[in-house]
């Protein structure tokens, strides 16, 4: 072959650095959608593959969740749920909630998880996250069920049916925390391979924001009795999430068309941010990690 013929030749793929300061690369990420699926059954399969109660754990967190809050907040505290039984409608929030944590915990810590797999070959690193925000919804979709199961036993005990036209909405409600929780995770994981304090500081501040996201009460209550701090559920998108979405499934609460939108607007926002971080962080990490 002489030197005309080889550089007319066309190459199938072509390896380079990139040079663009954003890329959603979106294109590359589908032509590796086998690795992706790949990765979506490792996360499912290897979780609790070496437990004795296994996928038992996908119920037993949510469930267990959701009796302490009715016994602390509901029994105690005394907080009122409307017409809805407290144990429904702190599954409800806590269903939801499992969902985001999932997300954000677990993408959290990609780089440092996946060092020596990103040091060896390449793949679209996006692909990671992207599997952990997709295997997160099995485990959601397991709880549902149980949740749609005391739903039912409910009913048969005489709570009335509070399913509306708005329920079928509630999957765009799901995306919105899976892509927040996606955001803010890759945001996250590219801060972690500098600042190694940041994975210890996850765990322990999204337990505290989840007593401002409207988790186990009404977001009217706190305005109510703690007027002075409605502003921490007023702007925090996570709160309108859980408040909407437990009006869809139980007709309690309210929608605020105002407070959609403005979480629409931070999950872009965060979700766009995080991306570029990520892609940016993923060219020198592995000097870091």
């Amino acid at each position: 072959m002489n030197k005309t013929e080889f550089s007319e030749e066309e190459w199938l793929f072509e390896i380079a650095p990139k040079d663009k300061f954003f890329s959603l690369n979106l294109k590359e990420v589908w032509r590796y959608r086998d690795l992706l699926m790949l990765f979506v059954k490792r996360d499912v399969v290897t979780v609790y593959k070496q437990t004795i109660l296994g996928p038992l754990w996908y119920l037993i967190q949510p469930l267990f969740t959701s009796v302490i809050f009715t016994i602390i907040f509901n029994n105690v505290a005394g907080i009122k749920t409307g017409d809805t039984p407290a144990f429904l409608f702190n599954l409800g929030g806590v269903m939801v909630w499992s969902y985001f944590t999932s997300c954000l915990n677990d993408t959290s810590d990609t780089f440092k998880k996946n060092a020596s797999i990103f040091g060896k070959v390449y793949f679209p690193r996006l692909i990671v996250p992207l599997s952990i925000v997709i295997s997160n919804l099995v485990k959601f979709g397991i709880q549902f069920l149980i949740f749609v199961a005391f739903y039912v036993f409910y009913l048969t005990q005489g709570m009335k049916m509070q399913l509306t036209t708005s329920t079928l909405f509630f999957p765009i409600l799901v995306a919105i925390m899976g892509i927040l929780g996606l955001g803010l995770g890759m945001i996250i994981s590219s801060l972690v391979t500098k600042y190694r304090d940041l994975s210890f500081l996850v765990g322990f501040g999204v337990q505290l924001l989840m007593y401002v996201s409207a988790v186990m009460y009404p977001m009217a209550l706190l305005k109510e009795k703690l007027p002075d701090f409605g502003w921490l559920i007023e702007y925090n998108p996570l709160a309108y999430v859980i408040e909407t979405a437990r009006y869809m499934l139980l007709h309690e609460g309210s929608i605020s068309v105002s407070g959609l939108l403005y979480t629409a607007v931070v999950t872009i926002v965060v979700f766009f941010v995080g991306l570029l971080i990520f892609n940016k962080t993923e060219k020198s990490f592995i000097d870091t990690v």
